[in-house]
């Protein structure tokens, strides 16, 4: 009974942090309403985030689960947080102004089966047909969803999504060349490190960049710079991690699927965005080929 309770607790938590980080995109394209660039709205996401990974990663310091960790181990760190969270935000803002928040989702979707590549290149782990078959899928829908905004939209949006192709490639290149080194540090020291290493990043590239002072902003890019730092970063983070805790990694894979589509749904209704049939039709099947991905890792 108890495992069955912490089961569906799992996935509650897990559908909750979901939904939450879905609401990135709608929130950031709400930012770019009021002028500002990908820097400035990254920044003040990381600014408000990082007090609260900076007291995390102290706290956590002397935790080392046991391993005994050397000078290779915090370079690597250093090196997965500037790829996975730096570069990867970088690039996901940066092509939140030329597409929708909706198709942003799908296209980013697509990170398992670019983690999948990966580990056939780098690791030389086997694919099967039925993987071979969902990744056919999912690009498919991806060209079916995307072609059809170009259509719409004009040129832009190849732009706007070459940028989050981008950024699912560095996030999928985060995920796959750092799980080695999570066990060593543990899921929540190395999700505090890696973040305060992204926040200092991006803190320097503002400094370098942005000649804008940071008091004079309008009034919602702050409210929406913390919003999107504390319940579309900070606190679904955690609920990820511990949902994975309850239910393993491969079960969220599943659930993970909710993400494109509470996106949409919120894209609609705070953004007014619409997506064609033809998109939603893409948008079903990239969502049922990253599904048969998640399914076969279970199996």
């Amino acid at each position: 009974m108890k495992s069955t309770k912490s089961f569906i607790l799992g996935i509650i938590l897990g559908l909750i942090g979901i939904i939450l980080f879905s609401s990135k995109a709608v929130m950031v394209k709400l930012a770019y309403q009021y002028h500002v660039d990908a820097v400035s709205v990254l920044m003040f996401r990381m600014l408000f985030s990082f007090p609260f990974y900076l007291v995390i990663a102290i706290l956590y310091r002397n935790k080392n689960n046991g391993v005994e960790l050397v000078r290779k181990d915090y370079i690597w760190l250093v090196f997965f947080g500037i790829v996975g969270y730096y570069l990867s935000s970088y690039f996901d803002f940066v092509g939140l102004i030329y597409i929708k928040a909706s198709l942003e989702r799908i296209i980013l979707f697509i990170y398992p089966t670019i983690v999948i590549l990966f580990n056939k290149l780098f690791l030389k782990q086997s694919v099967s047909k039925d993987q071979v078959f969902a990744i056919i899928l999912t690009y498919v829908g991806i060209v079916i969803a995307f072609g059809h905004e170009v259509t719409i939209s004009g040129h832009e949006a190849y732009l706007g999504g070459f940028f989050i192709l981008l950024c699912a490639i560095t996030y999928a290149a985060y995920l796959s060349g750092s799980g080695w080194l999570i066990p060593k540090f543990g899921v929540i020291k190395f999700t505090a490190y890696v973040m305060v290493v992204s926040c200092l990043c991006v803190f320097i590239h503002y400094g370098i960049t942005n000649k804008i002072d940071i008091f004079n902003y309008p009034r919602e890019v702050y409210v929406l710079g913390f919003l999107i730092a504390i319940f579309a970063t900070v606190i679904p983070s955690f609920l990820v991690s511990w949902s994975i805790e309850l239910i393993s990694s491969s079960n969220f894979a599943v659930i993970a699927a909710v993400g494109p589509i509470s996106t949409i749904i919120l894209a609609a209704i705070f953004l007014n965005e619409q997506l064609t049939l033809l998109q939603l039709l893409g948008a079903f099947a990239v969502i049922i080929g990253i599904s048969l991905v998640s399914l076969k890792k279970i199996k």
